[in-house]
């Protein structure tokens, strides 16, 4: 059995390590509110572009923008992964790694120069370096902390040069959907060739008058919901890190409230122990 001291000290320790788990939850809390806000108030805008979008679709409308047809043949591919770019969040990492990996591994019929991934966050960027067979490009490497619709929509405009010019034949995206603050889903989806649904018994665009057509400004509409799409990746993945984040630090934190008990009752029980032996000592000598 451990002496007092070392019980004592390791309650000490444990204390320190309640104080700083707690405020890291209390942090990561304030961010996940903060990051739940930024997606709600881009909510409206996206769904108004989704419905203006769909109401051009409905009907005869022609689509003349390369981004919406899918290549002959794929041979080269483009993965957005991300992940964060700091530890203790769980295995929010360990599961964009996992599911970035499995994505890659769908080309496998492809050369490794063939192959390109985009690495949002520093731990993906780590995971990722000790593997071979993909060009990792670290040009957004940093984006994921603070995500900015400036740099979002220069990594789009990027990727849909490439798609155009026939650089790529096929964007995906990999991240952690964030769905409630216990849960965050894997996502892999096709960002490029863009799927466009069309509902034919949406309204269209009567009432609208629209110059100089509805055909271009679709075309126009297009490219702005792709640069929106990134975005709103970014954004949902960094709710669902600080989410992650937030449920490892109050587990941590209950962890640590079960040990600090376990700890005093050892305590109390030794320091019980050497009482009862000190007044045995005690008893001993006066009878003698």
């Amino acid at each position: 059995m451990a002496s007092l001291k070392e019980i004592k000290g390791r309650i000490s320790s444990v204390e320190g390590t309640l104080k700083i788990t707690s405020a890291m939850k209390m942090v990561a809390s304030a961010k996940l509110h903060k990051a739940q806000a930024a997606i709600e108030n881009m909510l409206p805008y996206d769904n108004q572009l989704h419905k203006i979008m769909m109401g051009l679709l409905s009907g005869d409308m022609k689509i003349s923008t390369p981004l919406c047809f899918p290549h002959a043949q794929v041979k080269r591919v483009a993965i957005v992964a991300i992940a964060s770019n700091s530890s203790l969040c769980g295995g929010y990492n360990n599961n964009a790694i996992r599911h970035t990996i499995d994505a890659i591994k769908k080309y496998d019929n492809l050369p490794s120069d063939a192959k390109d991934v985009y690495v949002i966050g520093r731990k993906l960027d780590q995971g990722l370096s000790k593997l071979e067979g993909f060009n990792l490009i670290k040009d957004y490497l940093l984006l994921g902390d603070k995500p900015k619709f400036d740099t979002a929509k220069e990594l789009a405009t990027r990727l849909m040069d490439d798609y155009v010019k026939g650089r790529i034949d096929k964007v995906e995206l990999v991240y952690m959907h964030f769905k409630s603050t216990s849960t965050q889903i894997p996502t892999c989806e096709t960002y490029l060739p863009l799927s466009v649904k069309v509902d034919n018994e949406a309204s269209g665009h009567a009432g609208y008058i629209i110059e100089p057509s509805p055909e271009e400004l679709l075309n126009t509409l297009i490219p702005d919901a792709l640069c929106m799409k990134i975005y709103t990746v970014m954004l949902d993945a960094q709710a669902a890190e600080h989410a992650a984040r937030t449920v490892a630090m109050q587990t941590a934190t209950d962890n640590g409230h079960d040990l600090l008990d376990e700890l005093r009752i050892l305590y109390n029980k030794g320091r019980q122990s050497a009482i009862t032996s000190e007044l045995l000592d005690i008893i001993g000598g006066s009878m003698q």
